[in-house]
C-alpha cells in the first residue's frame, strides 16, 4: 500500500486572500490591529510573508472579519482540493 503524503499548503495565497479582505473592509493595518487585538506589526509581517502566523492569530483574524475560520484558511488549499470527510 502506497500512502500519498498531503500536498503542500500555500501560504502566500493566504497572506494575498488576507491583503483582500482587509482591502475590501477598507481598513488600515491600525483599523484591522483593533478589531483583531493584534498588533499592527504582526499584520503587516503576516502580508509580508515574513511570518505566517499561530493558529490563535488566524482564529483572531476570523473574528475580526465574522467569518468561519476554516473559511479563512480556505486558501492553504489553492491548487489542490481540500481534503474531505468520510462521515
Amino acid at each position: 500500500m502506497t500512502i500519498t503524503p498531503p500536498p503542500e499548503p500555500d501560504p502566500t495565497a493566504l497572506r494575498h486572500s488576507l491583503a483582500r479582505l482587509r482591502a475590501h473592509r477598507g481598513w488600515s493595518y491600525d483599523e484591522l490591529a483593533a478589531h483583531s487585538g493584534l498588533s499592527r506589526r504582526t499584520l503587516i509581517e503576516i502580508e509580508q510573508g515574513r511570518t505566517i502566523g499561530t493558529l490563535a492569530t488566524w482564529h483572531a483574524l476570523a473574528h475580526a472579519f465574522s467569518i468561519p475560520l476554516g473559511e479563512l484558511l480556505d486558501p492553504l488549499c489553492t491548487g489542490h482540493e481540500p481534503p474531505m470527510s468520510d462521515a
